[in-house]
């Protein structure tokens, strides 16, 4: 059997409905085991004019810049930064869409895939991800692909979050040179 192929490229205009449908279809429980509370999720409208909005604005003035996971060409997911302050620092976020590709360890290969675009286009200096202190994956995945540990804290992570124990990571862009 032939291996996988992974690869990452930008958010197009015919990704928006799978990225909608991800966010409004999932399972709740699959959403609270990730720290969302489904009661913040926009709408569809509003998922589109967000995201073709982003499509349409230079790197130095995204607000999220969203990057799509593929396997053998067929987009299995997105990671996205958001918040971004162009030239500085972002805090990514990691979703795998089906629940076939989950556990399957591909999320450190798609993570180190996407380190590049993240760094190399929006300059930054450093990269946070701050993942649900109780959702083993994203954390595992973090410190494999060589994020640093940097504190656990309460807080609301992000608008579609409930208040919850988070897993405060980093890469900087020296790190991240190395890594290379």
């Amino acid at each position: 059997m032939a291996k996988e192929v992974l690869s990452v490229r930008e958010i197009r205009k015919e990704d928006i409905p799978c990225i909608t449908d991800y966010w409004l279809n999932s399972d709740s429980d699959f959403m609270h085991g990730m720290g969302v509370d489904t009661t913040k999720i926009p709408g569809r409208e509003q998922w589109n004019f967000m995201l073709n909005q982003q499509l349409s604005l230079d790197y130095k003035h995204k607000k999220s810049y969203c990057l799509i996971w593929e396997v053998d060409g067929q987009a299995v997911g997105h990671s996205n930064v958001n918040p971004v302050e162009f030239g500085q620092e972002a805090h990514m976020h990691l979703h795998l869409w089906n629940v076939g590709s989950r556990k399957k360890g591909m999320g450190a290969a798609f993570v180190r895939l996407s380190l590049p675009w993240y760094f190399d286009r929006m300059e930054l200096k450093k990269l946070y991800c701050t993942p649900y202190a109780l959702n083993p994956a994203p954390n595992r995945t973090i410190q494999k692909v060589g994020f640093d540990f940097v504190i656990k804290q309460r807080c609301i992570p992000g608008s579609l979050n409930f208040e919850q124990e988070v897993n405060v990571w980093v890469l900087t862009s020296e790190k991240y040179q190395r890594l290379l």
